[in-house]
Formats: C-alpha cells, sequence, structure tokens
C-alpha cells in the first residue's frame, strides 16, 4: 500500500514539474512566435498548418477541430485567401454547397519557412544542453509522445 502512495505521489510531482516545464517552453515559442515577421497572426499559422494535415477541409470541420465559432473561422479563412496563402476547391459532386480547402503554392512555402525557423530556435536551445541532459532529452521523447496521445 505505502509502494502505491508513493507511486501516486511520484506521477503527481512529475505531472507538475512536466506541466511548468511545457508551460515555459510553450511560453518562449509563442514570444519567437510574435516576433515573426510573416504577417499572419498565430491563429493564421495555425489554421495553416491544420489545413495542411487535412487537405481538403471544409470551413465547419476546421472550426470543429479548432473549437470555435464558424464565422470566427471564416474571416481567418477569407484572409488566408486573400492573402494567396490557402485555395478553395471544386464542389463536391455528393455536396455542392461545400468546397474544401487547401494550401496553396505560396503557402507551402510559407510553412516550409515558418518549419525552418522554429525548427531553428528550438535546435539552438537544445544545442545547450550538456551530453547527459541530450540523452535525458533524447530517452524522453518516447514517453512524451505517448502522454500526447489521446
Amino acid at each position: 500500500m505505502t509502494d502505491r502512495k508513493t507511486d501516486a505521489q511520484r506521477v503527481e510531482a512529475l505531472s507538475e514539474e512536466l506541466r511548468t516545464a511545457l508551460k515555459l517552453l510553450v511560453r518562449e515559442m509563442r514570444r519567437d512566435a510574435a516576433d515573426d515577421t510573416t504577417g499572419l497572426s498565430m491563429v493564421q499559422t495555425h489554421l495553416l498548418w491544420t489545413i495542411e494535415e487535412n487537405p481538403g477541409i471544409g470551413v465547419a470541420e476546421l472550426a470543429r477541430l479548432q473549437n470555435v465559432r464558424g464565422p470566427t473561422i471564416s474571416g481567418q479563412v477569407k484572409a488566408l485567401e486573400e492573402a494567396g496563402f490557402v485555395e478553395r476547391m471544386a464542389p463536391l459532386a455528393e455536396d455542392r454547397r461545400r468546397s474544401g480547402l487547401q494550401v496553396s503554392a505560396a503557402g507551402r512555402t510559407r510553412l516550409r519557412q515558418l518549419r525552418a525557423r522554429r525548427l531553428d530556435w528550438l535546435a539552438q536551445r537544445v544545442a545547450r544542453l550538456t551530453p547527459a541532459q541530450l540523452e535525458a532529452l533524447e530517452a524522453a521523447i518516447e514517453p512524451l509522445t505517448i502522454i500526447a496521445q489521446p
């Protein structure tokens, strides 16, 4: 019984430490993203990534995925379209009212630039770690990925 309580306490303590570390990391990543000179808001950037990962997604589906109201997403998608980063696909044969979204060539170029910039930012931070810390981070990737799964 004591071991279980100790394990539960360990899990709780690790959870709190992980939450704090992730909060700090996300804050720094957001700060870096806010310095982004692409002209896209963080919301628009996130939408662009989501559309890239789900080609053909409709505005209603996008709103559901983002847990945001349809009109809010519509305005953001319209801005992405006007900037030339998103295109509407031809309406579906089964429902002519619905046209899916896809990232344009300019949008894909912008995403590649963003990915390279963010990877460079993170790589600079990871490069500051000691060899032992690098090994610990490497060992933590799989458990963190498991934790991130629903």
